[in-house]
């Protein structure tokens, strides 16, 4: 998405090639990246350094993660791509559940096929991972980095 405004910076501080990078001419680029549906409406689908292709198809963590709190055991998700066995990039999503809730395999399986049915098989996490809280920065902003670098659990 490109914006157009006299509220955006004008520069990047020391920054030369992010600002050549990010604002041409007049323009912002906001690195968000939306589709347009069928009607006209516009969909938020991420940031596009968090886009990642599964099987040569885009897949936006954004809906994933908006297919896995749809269920009520979700309180939080959170998706980033991660290897599997082959070297080919899949979901891997991370779960924070409402506290009356438990992990499970059998729950895991269930927003699996969940996303799966609402989305497309490709789009279904190849792992889910429980966490009693999902790392943010003091804004409270998702650190992706720090999921993207976590070790697999088996």
């Amino acid at each position: 998405m490109l914006v157009r405004s006299d509220a955006t910076c004008a520069s990047y501080w020391n920054q030369h090639e992010k600002t050549k990078n990010t604002i041409v001419g007049h323009w912002f680029r906001t690195g968000d990246k939306y589709y347009q549906d069928e009607d006209g409406y516009l969909w938020y689908a991420g940031r596009a350094d968090d886009l990642f292709k599964v099987n040569g198809r885009w897949v936006s963590p954004a809906e994933v993660e908006s297919a896995l709190i749809s269920h009520p055991a979700v309180l939080e998700a959170a998706v980033v791509a991660r290897q599997d066995e082959n070297d080919l990039e899949k979901p891997a999503a991370f779960i924070v559940v409402h506290k009356n809730v438990d992990p499970s395999d059998a729950l895991a399986r269930e927003l699996q096929d969940l996303v799966a049915q609402k989305l497309g098989s490709y789009k279904r996490p190849r792992w889910i991972e429980f966490l009693t809280e999902l790392p943010k920065t003091a804004t409270g902003k998702l650190q992706r980095y720090k999921l993207r670098d976590r070790k697999k659990v088996e």
